[in-house]
């Protein structure tokens, strides 16, 4: 089975959030930077990585994504700060 991954997406001014889910994080992520999605993450320009997370399959993937945008926006924050505190781009490490 594949691994799955959960990630949160900002824009430069961290104002907006997006919790996306996908199998291959890498190609999603230059499909968000390259605009190349039609949708909200296009409409807000949300192409930051603040948090993403590698889970064993992907449908543990789309049960933490539920999880996570069940949860209210501060603990969206509380997440995000908590593994990355200064909220840089993470894309640049994948």
């Amino acid at each position: 089975m594949k691994n799955g991954y959960v990630y949160i997406l900002t824009n430069k001014f961290n104002r907006v959030l997006y919790i996306g889910v996908t199998s291959n994080l890498s190609r999603r992520m230059e499909e968000h930077k390259l605009k190349l999605v039609e949708g909200f993450t296009k409409k807000y320009n949300l192409s930051k990585l603040v948090y993403f997370e590698e889970l064993p399959s992907i449908i543990e993937a789309i049960e933490a994504e539920k999880k996570i945008k069940a949860g209210s926006r501060k603990k969206k924050l509380e997440l995000i700060k908590k593994v990355n505190p200064q909220w840089t781009d993470l894309s640049q490490s994948l």
